[in-house]
Formats: structure tokens, C-alpha cells, sequence
């Protein structure tokens, strides 16, 4: 299969060219006019369309009317599906703070409908789902100061024997946020970074003392910049940097940001890209279920126990507005709010939603980027940042 006449978006600049597709891998990124198709060979006329590597969301929690916490294998298909129509090709489904065995229920479905979707001895048609690159543990462990929408009665400090069995029994965990100024959080961070798993740092009130001490124990990557963590605080009239400050300075740290234009203004949003650059932040939804949904009020969680929210100005909210409850945005939002918003050069929107997460989730040699030997995870998409046609794994799977 080859796309001809398309616009490449590449990491560094956009080109016309065109990209050839063998089974689920890229064959070839040609620029110019590229080469004659061979007879018989399939061909997709881009017609000047945009034509990028798939997004890569690492933090949403569903959409669709479904949320992964609901516990259902449906539901965890349903959040999938939803993200995939508009551009996310891999997927790293959240949790929320909960009691211990609604978390292990929701680790297996995930894992099982992961299972699935992987096809024997890695051949065969992809299937019709983004690709789940592994799960993200969002909590317990949380300071109750910087709870914001997740549920103040699952909040707890990291215990080693929850931790380590929940780890040793679902190796499909990749990443887990947790603050690090809990007692015995830097321990889990030493433990989390022992087994390869994206210690991050997210509803935390630490101070930079301790966040520099967080990353000494492995933690590098903060959960949604700016929301759920400590800013500078006086105490006895001596200012500490929060989290967000020591985000900004501390050179190890990746960020993600929810560039829905709600969670963060243009002027954050311009004032993080400006400090942080499009190599070291990672756009997400973190999205709920009204994610993709036209609707006034939706539910954070489960059915069972979670919290009901608003829906009003393209963003959900507790019912007393206190606090944001997740997003609604889907991947090609966040793209186009930096893009129009904060002004940020497209081909460096798009690498914050596609090379840079796959880079801090390890999957930078075959996600990201359009390169020879990669998946052929491929979306085309207007100067509207309008989805017009997505390849996961070689097959199209909406245009």
C-alpha cells in the first residue's frame, strides 16, 4: 500500500512525499514525488492532506460513555475505540484511586481485552483498536491537599505489600503516579524504577527539596502539569518552590500537559513549551468517559463508585466547580489547541503527542514517527487538525 501526494509530518519539518506500507511496518518515508506504484499495488491519494505517525495518548481513563474503571471488557473496548477515531493508535488505559480489589478487577480486563488484540505469534490482521502499550496505576497513593476530582476515601501511603503484589501480578504496568512526599513513596519509587516502570510524580504538595530527592529514587516523569501539585508556598515567610516550579527547572523530569485549553491556559501552555520543549512534554487527554460524547453530565470512575461531574465549556467539573474532573478532549484537540492557541510550529504539536510519549514509554523504535521499520500506525488530517483517515498496524480502521 502506498499514501501518495500527502504532506509528511516529520519531527523536525513538514514535506511533500509519500510512505509505503508492507504487512503492519513501514517500508518506506519518500520525499518529493517518490516512486511509480507497482501494478496491482494499492494506493491512497492523500490529496494535500497531512500525513503523520499515529498519537500516542499515555494518560486518558476512556470515552465514549465508558470509563476502563467500570469493569467490563466492553467498557475497556468502548474508551479504546473512541480514542481511535480520532488519531490515537496507542494507548495506555488509567486507573483511578480505589479500594484495592476494584483496581486488581480493572488490571485483569485490561489485560485480557490487551491479549486479544494481540494476534498469534505476532501475525495476521491488526486488530481495530489502538494498540494498549500497558496500563497507568493513577493513586492511591496521593496527598489529600492535592486530591483535586480523584475520591478522598481511597487515599492512602504507599504500602509495600499492596505495591509489590499488585506489580508482581500485572506486569502489563508501565507507568504509576503517586506522590513522592508520602512516607515510604520514595522506596516504591526505587522499587517502581528497579522493575522499568515510569515512576511519576502527580497529586503531590511536595516541595522542590523533595521532589529533588523523588528523582533520586527514579521518579521522571509529572503527572498533568500544573494540576493536582504544589506551587511556590511562604512558610514563615520563606518561599519553597512547589512542583510545578521544580518541574520547570529540573531537566530530568518529562511533563504531561492537557492542552484542552481549560486545564491550562494559551499562556501556560506557551510558558511550558517555552521552558520544557516539545522533546521533554507529553500531551494527554486524560480524558473520562464523555470523552467523544455530546452531553451535560457524565460520571468520574466507575459506575458503582464514582462521582458524578458536569460537563459545560469543553471540560468536566465537580458539581460545585471546585475542581476540573478530567477532560473531555480527544488527541487531535489537544494537537490543535497548541497549534492555534499557543502557537506552537505543527510539526512540534504533533511530537508531543506522538515521539516524545512513546520515547518516555519506551516504544520510541517502533511508535512515534514515520521511519522505515516502524508500525505502520498512520493518520491523515487537515489543517484543521481534522482526522480524516487512520491506519493502526498496517490495516485502516476508519476513514
Amino acid at each position: 500500500m502506498i499514501f501518495t501526494n500527502a504532506r509528511l509530518v516529520l519531527p523536525d519539518r513538514v514535506v511533500a512525499g509519500s510512505v509505503e506500507v508492507e504487512g503492519n511496518r513501514i517500508a518506506a518515508v519518500r520525499e518529493g514525488e517518490g516512486r511509480p506504484a507497482p501494478r496491482g499495488e494499492q494506493v491512497i491519494d492523500a490529496r494535500g492532506l497531512f500525513l503523520g505517525p499515529g498519537f500516542v495518548d499515555i494518560h486518558t481513563h476512556g470515552g465514549g460513555g465508558a470509563d476502563f474503571m467500570d469493569g467490563t471488557a466492553d467498557a475497556v473496548r468502548t474508551g479504546c475505540l473512541t480514542h481511535l477515531s480520532h488519531g490515537t493508535t496507542s494507548v495506555v488505559p488509567t486507573t483511578l484511586t480505589s479500594t484495592f480489589e476494584e483496581m486488581i478487577s480493572v488490571l485483569r480486563l485490561i489485560e485480557q481485552v490487551r491479549d486479544e488484540l494481540r494476534p498469534p505469534g505476532g501475525a495476521g490482521a491488526a486488530p481495530a483498536l489502538p494498540e494498549i502499550l500497558g496500563v497507568h496505576v493513577e493513586g492511591p497513593y496521593f496527598s489529600p491537599e492535592q486530591k483535586g476530582a480523584q475520591d478522598p476515601r481511597f487515599l492512602r501511603n504507599p504500602d509495600p505489600a499492596e505495591y509489590t503484589r499488585i506489580l508482581d501480578e500485572h506486569p502489563s504496568i508501565i507507568r504509576w503516579t503517586a506522590a513522592p512526599e508520602l512516607p515510604g513513596a520514595l522506596e516504591m519509587g526505587r522499587e517502581l524504577a528497579r522493575r522499568g516502570v515510569v515512576a511519576s510524580i502527580g497529586h503531590s504538595d511536595a516541595v522542590y527539596e523533595q521532589v529533588v530527592e523523588a528523582v533520586r529514587a527514579g521518579f521522571r516523569l509529572v503527572t498533568h502539569l500544573y494540576n493536582g501539585m504544589s506551587r511556590v508556598v511562604r512558610r514563615h515567610a520563606i518561599m519553597y518552590p512547589g512542583v510545578v516550579e521544580s518541574a520547570l527547572l529540573m531537566d530530568e523530569l518529562d511533563v504531561e500537559v492537557i492542552a484542552d485549553g481549560m486545564h491550562l491556559p494559551p499562556s501556560l501552555l506557551s510558558l511550558v513549551y517555552k521552558v520544557k520543549g516539545p522533546d521533554r512534554i507529553c500531551l494527554v487527554t486524560d480524558s473520562m468517559r464523555a470523552a467523544g460524547q455530546d452531553v451535560r453530565k457524565s460520571i468520574l470512575g466507575s459506575g458503582a463508585n464514582g462521582r458524578p461531574v458536569l460537563v459545560e465549556n469543553g471540560v468536566a467539573w465537580l458539581p460545585d466547580r471546585s475542581y476540573f474532573a478530567g477532560s473531555v478532549a480527544t488527541a487531535d484537540r489537544l494537537v490543535r489547541t497548541m497549534k492555534e492557541a499557543a502557537g506552537v510550529p505543527l510539526p512540534e504539536a504533533v511530537r508531543m503527542m506522538t515521539l516524545t510519549p512513546a520515547r518516555v514509554m519506551g516504544v520510541q523504535a517502533r511508535k512515534g514517527s514515520l521511519a522505515p521499520g516502524k508500525d505502520a500506525d498512520i493518520i491523515l488530517f487537515d489543517d484543521d487538525i481534522r482526522v480524516r483517515l487512520v491506519m493502526a498496524r498496517g490495516r485502516v480502521v476508519t476513514a
